[in-house]
């Protein structure tokens, strides 16, 4: 496994992130264990989950999930760099109150404790801001965060679908009283979906935050899609189905193939073989279902894309272009 420093900070993580999405939704427990055991196993120590996992009435299932699998032991805790987030509505479900989601310094404080609880940990390595909160002001935010590392329950925060202006917002508010501010930002980017190249991207790399791309395969699209209902009978369904029924990204998916099929490749494998070799990436949060998936994207690190191919990327997916070149006339 290939690590690299999380943007500023001192910590040495893995190229892939293990997202956790799944456990508790769609992955038992104890298939969950063994693939956090493979994954581990592998090199990979960077775990990513969040509070609201396991949604609807199990919100907090995954992390439950992971807290069970620490408490095996094996050092299991010492050796990932786990990350959580804060942001949504924990109330229980069918009820609402007011303080339990968002990022005033009260939420904060009842997430954090609630999450190292269901962790089964005493601290958070990476504590993120699911969300922009536009109701409270980064001053109180970051005034909590404090308490919380003082407490030791976390060591850094980061961000996740923040716009490139809010990541700038939130460090320039940081560095006014002398605060690390964010490290990280966790955003939507993948071969489909590149405008995190417009702003958040260049903000995270200027203000020298990590970058960590979700949904590297955008919810399956750059996966095989076409070739998997050809081949295996695969059925598409879901996000997938829904953009295909757009006939110009069906094009756009099918020449994708035919690219890879050209060269020998995997779609996969591609798809997070390229967002490594993006610049400022840290590395891409996969959710694997089965260890034949976590296999896949373990190759993918290794991959090395030729400069015919990447060029060839850019023509089936080409990207919005630096700014403000890009909105040149």
């Amino acid at each position: 496994m290939k690590y690299t420093q999380l943007g500023r900070t001192g910590l040495k993580v893995s190229r892939l992130v293990l997202g956790t999405m799944n456990f508790g939704p769609q992955t038992e427990e104890a298939d969950s264990h063994a693939l956090m055991d493979a994954a581990l196993d592998a090199g990979i120590n960077f775990f990513d989950t969040a509070n609201v996992y396991g949604w609807g009435e199990n919100k907090g299932r995954t992390e439950e999930i992971i807290g069970s699998w620490f408490a095996k032991g094996g050092r299991r805790r010492e050796k990932v760099v786990l990350a959580t987030k804060v942001y949504a509505n924990m109330a229980p479900e069918g009820e609402t109150w007011p303080n339990y989601d968002r990022l005033s310094a009260l939420n904060i404080r009842r997430a954090v404790d609630a999450s190292l609880k269901r962790l089964g940990t005493d601290y958070i390595d990476l504590y993120q801001f699911h969300h922009v909160d536009r109701r409270t002001p980064f001053e109180e935010i970051w005034q909590a965060i404090d308490v919380l590392v003082q407490q030791g329950k976390i060591l850094y925060a980061g961000s996740s679908n923040f716009p490139g202006w809010k990541i700038a917002q939130a460090n320039e508010t940081a560095a006014r009283t002398g605060r690390l501010g964010l490290v990280s930002e966790q955003c939507l980017y993948n071969l489909a979906e590149r405008r995190a190249e417009l702003e958040t991207i260049p903000a995270a790399e200027a203000y020298g935050l990590g970058v960590i791309p979700w949904s590297p395969l955008h919810g399956g699209l750059l996966g095989g899609v076409i070739r998997k209902a050809a081949t295996q009978g695969r059925s598409v369904s879901g996000r997938s189905a829904d953009a295909l029924a757009n006939t110009s990204v069906r094009a756009q998916v099918q020449a994708y193939e035919d690219l890879l099929d050209k060269h020998g490749l995997e779609p996969g494998e591609v798809a997070l073989a390229w967002l490594l070799s993006r610049p400022g990436i840290t590395g891409p949060i996969v959710g694997p279902r089965t260890a034949e998936q976590l296999d896949s994207a373990l190759r993918a690190v290794e991959l090395e894309l030729s400069e015919e191919l990447l060029a060839g990327l850019d023509e089936v997916f080409p990207g919005p272009g630096p700014a403000p070149e890009a909105f040149a006339w």
